[in-house]
């Protein structure tokens, strides 16, 4: 017995010391984004005449450890073991090698990148017209742009032709040889969100030319910035939720958004949560750890989860007793959901299937 005792106390010694290369994921807490979150609301529309809500629209978050965190072996067979817990290899959630301080980076650009196209979704749903426009989304560290062109600056052409989406800028830089001069035709950051601010639809170019670098590799022309998408509101939606990112919540943000600017109470006080990533045209996409935000929903008191068409093999798996997995495709999807949810007309409504 002896021995046997000191045998077991030696594995778990090394149990404990030695690491593993593996992450956990948990069940993370939930926001509704129809209420407050430390204190100040969650969205705020100024502007533009909303209407009250009751119910929840919670979004649903993951717990994660960290790219720096060395688990153990005994961590990890727990982890294994708990029924809310999920262990997975670190290389999934950090690919690469990737840092911590460049899993938040990323994380922060895909959060705020969903609030972007979680307005446009919500707007285009009600049928407000939202301006799209093309502008410098980063510009690059000691490319021959740096100190000419700034983030946020507004491209309305490239040596004169109309610029009408990122893609162009490159094409049409592309089509000169490195050294030649390019001209970029802008409105600078500043005078963009001034005249959004005084709803001017036309507000003052600005010309910045531009001499070309040459590329790595194929030696193309390039001017070192990269091209990205924004929107110009008709009124101001502020969506303020701190210790939260990637692009997950998209679809709940939107719903938010759309419950406040209409008439009709969307939830009709249940309580529904969800999940999944939107673009701008209002399509939901699939987001990771479905079954870690289902617990968590369903902890946090939710009858009903939005659940994304493509996760819903997955959710389905292993429901939490007591909750309704509905399945969409589309925020269009989403509102009718919720429509028939606040109504108790729950028959027909779509659900995930194993």
């Amino acid at each position: 017995m002896l021995a046997s005792t000191l045998v077991l106390f030696a594995l778990l010694c090394a149990g404990v010391f030695i690491k593993v290369p593996y992450s956990e994921m948990s069940p993370g807490p939930t926001v509704n984004t129809l209420g407050d979150s430390h204190g100040a609301p969650v969205l705020n529309i100024s502007g533009r005449k909303t209407y009250p809500t009751s119910g929840h629209l919670n979004m649903t978050t993951v717990r994660v450890t960290g790219a720096d965190y060395d688990m153990s072996l005994v961590e990890a067979v727990y982890g294994w073991l708990a029924g809310d817990n999920i262990v997975v290899p670190h290389e999934n959630l950090y690919p690469n090698g990737k840092t911590d301080a460049e899993s938040t980076q990323e994380n922060a650009e895909e959060f705020s990148q969903s609030q972007q196209s979680a307005k446009v979704a919500a707007l285009k749903q009600l049928g407000i017209p939202v301006t799209a426009r093309v502008i410098v989304s980063t510009v690059v560290k000691d490319s021959p742009s740096e100190g000419r062109l700034h983030a946020g600056d507004v491209i309305k052409a490239v040596d004169g032709a109309a610029v009408t989406a990122p893609e162009d800028v490159a094409k049409l830089v592309t089509k000169h040889k490195p050294g030649e001069p390019v001209e970029f035709t802008i409105v600078p950051a500043k005078d963009a969100a001034e005249a959004a601010k005084a709803n001017d639809s036309d507000p003052a170019t600005s010309k910045v030319m531009i001499t070309a670098g040459k590329a790595e590799g194929d030696g193309h022309a390039i001017v070192g910035i990269r091209a990205g998408t924004d929107h110009a509101f008709p009124f101001t939606i502020d969506i303020k939720l701190a210790d939260v990112g990637g692009p997950s919540a998209g679809l709940m943000f939107a719903l938010g958004i759309v419950d406040k600017l209409t008439p009709e109470d969307l939830t009709g006080g249940k309580f529904v949560a969800g999940t999944g990533t939107i673009d701008d045209a209002g399509k939901v996409g699939p987001i990771g750890g479905i079954q870690m935000k289902t617990i968590g929903a369903r902890q946090a008191g939710a009858q009903y989860f939005l659940t994304p068409a493509e996760n819903c093999a997955s959710a389905a798996s292993n429901v939490p007793d007591g909750l309704t997995l509905v399945k969409v495709a589309t925020i269009d999807d989403a509102t009718k959901a919720l429509q028939k949810i606040s109504k108790g007309d729950t028959a027909g409504l779509p659900q995930c299937k194993p």
